[in-house]
């Protein structure tokens, strides 16, 4: 129709040129009121035409199959939606990820500007703002489970816990961003555990933080660092998760699958797959290891699906 709408439009506006290029005769009065009237009609069957042709593609667009995902710019969640959007786009959906922080990934299921999420870290890293959403989403329950943080060293040193901590690299942890949850709990162990006294944290980024830890595990020398799971560094390098025996990183966390309050009745099979959505910390962290090594992240996650039809059927059943 929008089509058909343009050709219309453009014969229209031909025979207008044509008429106006025409050479310039005696014309009466009459005559000239006419034509004027002509031109007149003409050009407003066209806006017509052309509106018409615009709402009309507008309207045809099918939103029923349009989803978005709410999402945070991590490896491991930018690993999970672009999962899940591949698995949707394969049922024929028209799917976009939108990249926000934690607060608005929230707020953006909450008021429907977003269909769902499977990106939320509960119960400790977002149990907060969790909170505050938490009757106005539909909580469909862990997509993963395991995952953690803590502080990590290579299986090399000779240490287990957090208590055993003495003088190793130079009694510093080489942290993440400043602002990170896993930052300020490494902070709280600081003042927790007496045998960290003259302990520091040395924050940067991610990214320099697991080169860091490359250079060191190459040359085989001391490094205690902030570690989560699910992160590739833990399907690449030998690793161990220090226990933890006051509790101060955390127990175990889940990642979490949300709806809008509505999805199950407007898109019942996307509403199904994220319900259904559910993998293992070693799936995550084999898409994430692809990904850190140059690989587009819907690449990755399309060789995973490829590598594991079997649960990704038990997604649609």
């Amino acid at each position: 129709m929008s089509g058909i709408s343009l050709v219309i439009l453009a014969i229209i506006i031909d025979r207008v040129t044509q008429n106006l290029n025409q050479p310039v005769v005696s014309r009466t009065e009459k005559e000239k009121t006419a034509r004027k009237r002509r031109n007149i009609i003409g050009s407003v069957v066209a806006a017509v035409v052309l509106i018409g042709g615009a709402v009309y593609y507008t309207a045809s667009q099918d939103k029923s199959r349009q989803v978005t995902l709410s999402s945070l710019q991590w490896d491991s969640e930018i690993a999970s939606g672009n999962v899940v959007k591949e698995v949707l786009e394969d049922l024929g959906y028209d799917v976009k990820i939108s990249y926000l922080d934690v607060a608005v990934m929230f707020s953006a299921v909450a008021n429907g500007e977003a269909d769902g999420s499977v990106a939320p870290w509960l119960p400790i890293t977002q149990g907060a703002i969790f909170e505050q959403y938490k009757d106005s989403v539909v909580d469909l329950g862990p997509n993963l489970t395991g995952a953690q943080n803590g502080i990590a060293v290579p299986t090399y040193m000779d240490v287990d816990s957090i208590a055993e901590l003495s003088d190793e690299a130079g009694q510093v942890i080489t942290g993440i961003e400043p602002g990170a949850g896993i930052t300020g709990l490494t902070e709280e162990a600081f003042e927790v555990y007496e045998n960290l006294a003259g302990w520091t944290q040395k924050t940067s980024s991610t990214g320099a933080m697991t080169v860091e830890l490359g250079q060191a595990i190459a040359k085989e020398e001391e490094i205690v660092f902030t570690g989560w799971t699910p992160h590739w560094m833990f399907e690449r390098y030998d690793l161990k998760m220090l226990e933890d025996p006051e509790n101060v990183m955390g127990a175990g966390e889940t990642i979490v699958s949300l709806a809008r309050i509505g999805l199950e009745e407007d898109m019942p099979e996307v509403y199904k797959v994220l319900d259904n959505f559910n993998w293992e910390l070693e799936d995550m962290q084999s898409v994430m290891l692809e990904m850190s090594e140059g690989v587009a992240p819907e690449v990755a996650a399309r060789n995973w699906i490829d590598a594991n039809p079997d649960k990704v059927e038990s997604w649609l059943e």
